[in-house]
């Protein structure tokens, strides 16, 4: 079976949620027996290390116009090619130029395909007048002429059906990890290399931008801190202005020197970060399924999110805690969890055997592979 992947942007922090999640099946199909994978993107995104970790896959990477809208440079020729001998086209990120035009190329030669919004539907954050006139142009066109949609989360799914998109044509898959990339442990040297004294934290992982929340969480965490005097806040991802803000109100709050920024962290050191940790936190204010709440899950950490990040199946496991996304919500959920460390302990356990059974990234590819099979021989009309 022969598959075209598509995504504008693989890079490993720019690309956010869908790069990752169309990286990782990627690499999984194309490591199957009998599923040959082609993956197109744009050049901006492609690292070195990308492309090493793709070995075995044929990638097809297009020059750009423009850095912030990554408009691709025109390449017809190829573009009709690459979906002509594809079986399948799978549009893997929905914001974009490039799956836009494949989109077009794949209902004008009859090829089936199949979408994946990856959690980026609602209209949120920069450029909303441009997504609210892709959406009238082409959004809506591609979403409810696929042969599948694969959404992160049932509130996904809701979203879809919202905008007219058939029910019966949704399928669920969640984020996943790869469990050998959580396996590394080294408390001491954790704290070590980041001058962490020996005192519990709470930890945040995620790029600093304000639909994460972590402006929810330090203003929790200032709250918190007077009831638990020991207590760190360590705040680990991606920075930019936000950060300087997040110093700011650390400052206002007074509890500047028991939060610690640590920078963008690699695989080996977030899995340092989520061992060492006592409780995850996610305050995102809108997310879709979060890939840290499976990889909390592979280390047996405790995990408090915010209602909006759609964890509904997980809460009501006992797998994680769900609070209000408001610092109020987020206080009262991380005070519950430190009263209780048996029962967080508990819970995290009860996420490690979610996660093990159901949120590998081999798992989570195996049932992607079986929907792309079930569309195959289904050409949508012209």
């Amino acid at each position: 079976m022969r598959i075209l992947h598509v995504n504008h942007n693989l890079h490993p922090i720019l690309g956010g949620g869908s790069g990752q999640r169309c990286f990782q099946i990627t690499r999984e199909l194309g490591a199957m027996p009998g599923v040959e994978v082609v993956l197109l993107t744009l050049r901006g995104g492609l690292t070195r290390e990308r492309r090493e970790d793709l070995a075995g896959v044929e990638v097809v990477s297009l020059p750009t116009f423009n850095r912030r809208f990554k408009v691709p440079l025109p390449r017809y020729r190829l573009v009709r090619r690459l979906v002509r001998d594809a079986q399948v086209v799978h549009l893997m990120s929905y914001w974009s130029i490039l799956s836009a035009i494949v989109w077009w190329t794949a209902v004008r030669l009859g090829r089936p395909y199949v979408v994946s919004p990856c959690g980026t539907l609602p209209i949120i954050g920069r450029s909303r007048f441009l997504k609210r006139l892709y959406q009238a142009v082409v959004g809506r066109q591609i979403l409810r002429r696929a042969a599948r949609v694969m959404a992160i989360t049932q509130e996904e799914s809701r979203q879809l059906q919202s905008i007219g998109v058939d029910k019966e044509s949704i399928a669920v898959l969640p984020n996943g990890i790869r469990p050998e990339e959580c396996r590394f442990r080294a408390d001491r040297e954790f704290r070590r290399q980041f001058a962490l004294s020996d005192a519990p934290f709470i930890l945040f992982l995620g790029r600093l931008e304000p639909i994460k929340g972590p402006d929810l969480l330090v203003e929790a965490f200032a709250e918190l801190s007077r009831e638990r005097p020991g207590l760190m806040l360590v705040l680990a991802g991606p920075g930019g202005a936000m950060r300087g803000q997040l110093e700011r109100l650390a400052r206002t709050r007074g509890i500047e020197d028991r939060v610690r920024f640590l920078g963008f962290l690699d695989t080996k050191r977030k899995s340092w970060a989520l061992h060492a940790a006592q409780l995850l936190v996610i305050p995102s204010r809108r997310e879709a399924m979060s890939i840290v709440v499976a990889e909390a899950g592979a280390t047996a950490t405790g995990v408090v999110a915010t209602d909006r990040c759609g964890l509904e199946q997980l809460d009501e496991m006992g797998a994680v805690i769900t609070v209000p996304a408001d610092a109020a919500g987020l206080r009262s959920g991380i005070g519950a969890a430190l009263r209780d460390p048996q029962a967080a302990r508990a819970m995290g356990e009860r996420l490690q055997t979610f996660t093990l059974d159901c949120l590998t990234w081999r798992a989570i590819s195996l049932r992607c592979l079986e929907l792309l099979r079930s569309v195959q021989a289904q050409p949508r009309a012209t």
